[in-house]
This record gives structure tokens, sequence and C-alpha cells, in this order.
């Protein structure tokens, strides 16, 4: 299978917000190098050059595109993998670490591409904030579930049932592993979007996904949440913030709380 590597140079924005607008195209790695972020991915290069010039509207950037021998960018990236500790709550490792010391809740993951290993402050906040909410016996939906990682502490923490979604098959399998894994039994993963969801009754919503589909989704996920019931969402970035919280609020949402960490905040909202 051909692999493209394509070296972005961002203008604008740090290394970090620019990985988190370039994770919703089809590549399937990431490195750092001296000239930019290398990214890479399978793709036929004219439909990711037509994506990549869609994401200009996003924020401005430079790329150049080369064909390379393929190389197993799993192994090079569980080299790298770090175990992950949320204070005395959470802590997440990968299979190959030791159990994580002094925590309530321990998840194990194998490290893939999927999004949501809990390095990303996005995730880190989004496990923060579920400390403070009473899952005991709810449903849930995870919306964009990539790892699984969220669907499986709200199942620690005692929901009934979960849905998780995700429009990526890999993501769609990650969860799947994953809740296996760390022996869960009340996940139903879906490999589709938001439409392929039919109930309309959640006491919790998780939305760790980006300001366009935030932005996109708000009435749906609306009325798919019970009246009192909460939706948390992050992956959104502080100078968006306002804007995101006004657009919530005119659909009805009544906004709780927040967190920042780092460039990004993270929601507590509640219908």
């Amino acid at each position: 299978m051909t692999t493209y590597r394509y070296t972005i140079q961002p203008k604008d924005l740090n290394t970090e917000i620019a990985l988190a607008y370039l994770s919703a195209l089809d590549f399937y790695a990431f490195e750092e190098g001296k000239e930019g972020i290398l990214a890479y991915t399978t793709q036929k290069v004219e439909d990711t050059k037509a994506a990549l010039e869609d994401l200009k509207s996003q924020f401005d950037f430079e790329y150049s595109v080369e064909e390379i021998p393929y190389k197993n960018w799993n192994a090079v990236w569980e080299s790298n993998f770090d175990e992950v500790v949320v204070s005395d709550f959470c802590g997440i490792r990968a299979d190959f670490h030791e159990p994580v010391k002094g925590v309530k809740y321990e998840i194990v993951i194998t490290p893939k591409m999927a999004f949501g290993t809990g390095h990303h402050e996005t995730t880190f906040m989004m496990i923060q904030s579920m400390e403070q909410i009473d899952f005991k016996g709810k449903k849930v939906l995870d919306y964009g579930c990539g790892t699984g990682i969220l669907a499986i502490l709200a199942a620690y923490l005692g929901a009934k049932e979960i849905d998780a979604v995700d429009i990526e098959i890999e993501s769609y399998k990650n969860t799947l592993e994953h809740a296996q894994l760390n022996q869960v039994n009340n996940i139903h993963a879906i490999h589709g979007t938001l439409d392929d969801i039919s109930t309309n009754d959640y006491d919790v919503i998780l939305a760790n996904i980006n300001r366009n589909v935030i932005l996109e989704s708000l009435e749906a996920l609306y009325h798919k949440l019970t009246r009192g019931g909460y939706i948390l969402f992050s992956g959104v970035l502080l100078k968006d913030e306002s804007f995101v919280i006004k657009k919530a609020r005119e659909v009805g949402f009544v906004f709780l709380s927040k967190m920042t960490k780092g460039d990004w905040s993270c929601f507590v909202m509640q219908r």
C-alpha cells in the first residue's frame, strides 16, 4: 500500500493546535519534524489535497507531499507512549506498563491512532469533569468515542448503558478492543454518525470532538438528552469558547461550569 508523507508548516498556530485540526483528516500518524508537522496517509493524493485546501479556512499553512516506503507506525508510537495520571481519580496506561498506583480507576489501552489516550488536554479535562458527574444507573452517549476511554470510565463510574459512536472505523474497532481489554460489557459501539443514533433519552452525553462538529450537532444533541441531563463538551479553543457557549445557550443548554488547560476549554452544560 502506498504511503504519502505531508510536511505541513502552520503559519499562525502552534503545533499542538494545528495537530488538533489535522487529526480530523485521514492521517494515521503524525511526527514533529524540523520543517513542520509530518503527517502520514494512504489516501489518494488528490483527496488529501482537497481536504487540506478546505482546512485552510480554519488556519493558514503551507504543505508539500512525497511518497515514502511503508513503516509500522503503531510500533513507533508505542515506543513513545507514556502513562497518564489524572490526580488520584484515573490512570491510563498501555498494556506494556506496570499498573498505576494510587488511583481509583485504571484504564488499559493498546496504543493505536484512535484519538483519546488522555495525553491531549481535551481528553484530560473530560476525565476531570466526569469525576463531578453522577453516572450511577445512567444512560450515556459517548459522541466521537475515539479509543473508548471515556465510555469505559463511564462504565467504571456506574453507568447502566453506554452507546459509543465514531465515524472512523479504526476508532470503532479500538473501542470494542478496549472494552474487552478492560472487562467492560455494557458499551454498544457504533460505526457511524449522530444520525445513526435514534435514542433520545440519554442522561449524560460526552462530546470530546471539535468546534465545528459541536456547532453542527448542538440542536441534535440537545434533543437526545433528557431534561436535567448533562452534556460535557471539549475540543474548543479558548478563543472560540464564548462563541460556542453563546450558540449552546441559544439551543437551550444551561451553562454550568468550565475548565481550561493550555489553549483548550471544557464545558459542563445541562438541558
